[in-house]
């Protein structure tokens, strides 16, 4: 029964999704992804209304009215009124999809952006009973006052102001709260998603350039971590660790005995956004972003462990003008990178900065992973083709996160896939340098990063560095020094004692005995009953002959048939 549920649950999903999709202007693709019924002639009326199914299951088909204005918009724009149409599940995918720079066009990626505040915040009500449900306790006992009025709201949760009870007395701070009934929503349409992903690849083959089941894999692995604000707590706590001593920046602490998996209670952080911060405040757009810059490409580079959306909404302006303080938030979405991983960013960095195509090619090439045969001689041509728009320029002139965006997709079309973290790395740069040259067009990212890469290289070819290298090494030759002798003798024991057996793997093999055994006994039988037709013809029992020869010619048919079948399968 819970499975029958489960399955109408879904179609009158889908047929929501046909609805809004057809709304929009997308209709062909509602059909040709089967999701609604085949229109019949004349459905298409010439005053814009358009045939889709009814969500409420019924038979008869539902005009959908169409605005004819809307559907000669660009269709980005109308991509994105479908996300918001369908909910916070398809509001996150186009958030996620926003930071796709290496599949998506730049017009896409700006108004996907608009995604980030476009979800209608939820009554007061329903916050209070989710945050006493998640912690187990009325409000009042774990807050002296929480404001009803909510600072934002976003796809996955909302956020509010507070003082927290404490034993160091009152703090200030924010909650933010899960949407209540978020998770079996996102979970159902997640499931919907991958099921569409797969869907539209094979119906539509043009949509493959895009990507989709892609985009919805790193969708699940996202929103996922992102429903557990138990690890968005931990990213805190790690961030504050790494940039421990250092004023220029901040990081919300967190109040574990106020969060749980749905409730998060952070340290209020004061401030403004940039932008009021420059015009009322006074600071200078210069001390702004070249330290964000410098925070931004200490956390990709020497960290490895960066936060992969530092949009203006993130980043909040304290402090003195001569002094700024940056303070960073909704941590949620991370990237990560491991130390082999940094070492080939930097690796493609420095040879930016020398100018060196074939060396761009090569830092990109080690750090993708080839999923075919790689043309390394037109590979490197290519890259060096579009390394050539970016790097014949002064340094201030390079447009860092342009340059990462085109190699990225240029790697893609020779077949090597290239890590999703490196293609939050592309997009951490490409926002924080947007948002600094809206404040100081003058501003030089890849000359503020300059002086860490060389920091990093000399601590890569360090005496301590190089000589751990060569330890490990030593270490890992001796380990194998000592069990080669072992795994020797254990070989020729095998051998001496027969036991030794080689086992090789022919895909074909299977297929071709197989085939081998049919034509085989197809050939006995009609063999049989073609030379006992003929000796009873020869008897002078012609009936009983021309049966046997007919029955052979039939087996003989039905085998050639079925071979034929097997083939075109």
């Amino acid at each position: 029964m819970v499975a029958i549920l489960s399955t109408f649950r879904e179609l009158d999903r889908l047929r929501q999704i046909s609805v809004v999709l057809t709304r929009h202007g997308f209709g062909e693709i509602a059909r040709r992804l089967a999701l609604g019924k085949k229109p019949k002639d004349g459905d298409a009326k010439a005053d814009g209304k358009s045939s889709a199914p009814p969500p409420d299951g019924g038979e008869d088909e539902l005009l959908v009215e169409v605005d004819p204005a809307e559907v000669n918009s660009p269709m980005a724009e109308r991509v994105r009124l479908v996300a918001m149409d369908l909910g916070p599940s398809f509001v996150k995918l186009g958030q996620i999809a926003s930071t796709r720079s290496d599949v998506l066009p730049l017009d896409w990626i700006r108004e996907l952006k608009k995604l980030q505040d476009s979800v209608s915040p939820l009554p007061y009500e329903e916050i209070k009973a989710a945050v006493e449900t998640s912690l187990g306790v009325e409000l009042t006992q774990i807050y002296d006052s929480f404001d009803p009025e909510p600072l934002a709201a976003a796809s996955i949760g909302q956020v509010h102001r507070a003082v927290l009870k404490h034993e160091d007395g009152p703090k200030g701070v924010v909650v933010k709260v899960q949407r209540p009934g978020i998770r079996p929503t996102v979970a159902r349409d997640l499931e919907l998603l991958h099921h569409l992903a797969k869907l539209l690849e094979r119906t539509i083959p043009e949509s493959r350039m895009y990507s989709p089941s892609g985009l919805v894999e790193q969708f699940d692995r996202a929103i996922t971590n992102e429903l557990d604000f138990t690890l968005e707590g931990e990213n805190a706590t790690r961030f504050r660790q790494n940039f421990e001593g250092r004023s220029e920046v901040r990081f919300p602490r967190v109040y574990k005995e106020a969060s749980s998996k749905q409730v998060l209670t952070l340290e209020f952080l004061p401030g403004k956004k940039v932008y009021d911060a420059i015009s009322k405040d006074g600071h200078s757009g210069e001390r702004i972003a070249r330290t964000a810059v410098g925070v931004v490409i200490k956390m990709i580079f020497e960290d490895g462990f960066f936060h992969a959306d530092p949009h203006p909404g993130n980043i909040l302006i304290s402090g003195t003008p001569e002094a700024p303080v940056i303070g960073m938030v909704d941590l949620g979405m991370v990237g990560r990178l491991s130390p082999e991983m940094r070492d080939r960013c930097i690796d493609l960095m420095v040879a930016a900065g020398r100018n060196d195509h074939l060396g761009v090619a090569d830092a990109l090439y080690q750090i993708g992973t080839p999923t075919k045969k790689v043309d390394m001689r037109a590979y490197r041509a290519h890259v060096s083709l579009l390394a050539e728009k970016y790097l014949n320029r002064p340094l201030k002139e390079i447009d860092l996160a342009g340059m990462i965006g085109d190699l990225v997709q240029g790697a893609q079309k020779f077949g090597i896939e290239v890590p999703s973290d490196f293609l939050l790395v592309g997009k951490a740069l490409m926002t924080i340098e947007g948002v600094g040259k809206e404040i100081f067009p003058d501003l030089d990212v890849y000359g503020e990063s300059k002086p860490f890469f060389i920091n990093l290289l000399k601590k890569r070819y360090s005496p301590e560095r190089i000589g751990n290298d060569l330890l490990r090494g030593i270490g890992q030759v001796s380990s194998s020094a000592y069990d080669l002798p072992q795994l020797a003798r254990e070989v020729l024991e095998d051998l001496r004692l027969g036991r030794l057996t080689i086992t090789t793997s022919e895909t074909a093999l299977p297929a071709a005995h197989d085939r081998l055994g049919r034509r085989v006994f197809s050939g006995f039988v009609v063999a049989s009953f073609t030379l006992g037709g003929a000796w009873l013809l020869g008897q002078g029992k012609e009936t009983w002959g021309a049966i046997l020869l007919a029955v052979g010619v039939v087996v003989l048919l039905g085998h050639v048939l079925s071979d034929l079948v097997r083939r075109w399968k």
